[in-house]
């Protein structure tokens, strides 16, 4: 899996370098994947100023420090939730770019009943740029459906610093 996003992580290394900007992420379904394929990238501290696995409403809670009505409405693996916790981390860490995945990988039930194979990945940047990508893999399978998410969610953030 490393192998494979490491390219991807190559150029948004490549492209937040060149900008002086760094990035924050909060990896939901793709549990850890999408930061620790940005720190395939040697010397990723240039760019990269860390995040956090939210996995449950603690996880959330802490990591956003969002009051519960921010969420109002709103319901997990959605685009909405995605671009709401790409928000948070992005300035939280004081980052330029915050990206945030949330999906449901299937195997268990999801909180909010989300279908397995369902993620939404946020972009949130400056000025006030938002972009949001949905990927609906059809599948069940826990790990592949984790590996297409963050795959989906770097290309996100990869086409987002392309503008």
């Amino acid at each position: 899996m490393l192998e494979q996003t490491h390219q991807q992580a190559l150029r948004i290394a490549e492209a937040l370098r060149a900008r002086g900007e760094k990035v924050a992420v909060a990896d939901g379904a793709t549990g850890g994947l999408l930061a620790a394929s940005l720190l395939t990238v040697p010397g990723a501290l240039d760019f990269f100023v860390g995040g956090g696995v939210v996995y449950s409403f603690r996880a959330r809670d802490v990591l956003f420090a969002l009051p519960r009505e921010a969420y109002a409405g709103m319901s997990g693996a959605s685009e909405d939730y995605a671009l709401l916790q790409a928000r948070a981390i992005r300035d939280n860490f004081g980052a330029q770019w915050g990206v945030a995945e949330s999906g449901s990988v299937g195997g268990s039930s999801h909180p909010s009943g989300a279908p397995a194979g369902r993620s939404c990945a946020a972009v949130a940047g400056p000025d006030g740029f938002e972009f949001v990508r949905v990927t609906e893999t059809g599948g069940d399978e826990r790990i592949a459906n984790m590996e297409a998410f963050a795959r989906a969610a770097l290309q996100t953030l990869e086409e987002a610093l392309r503008g």
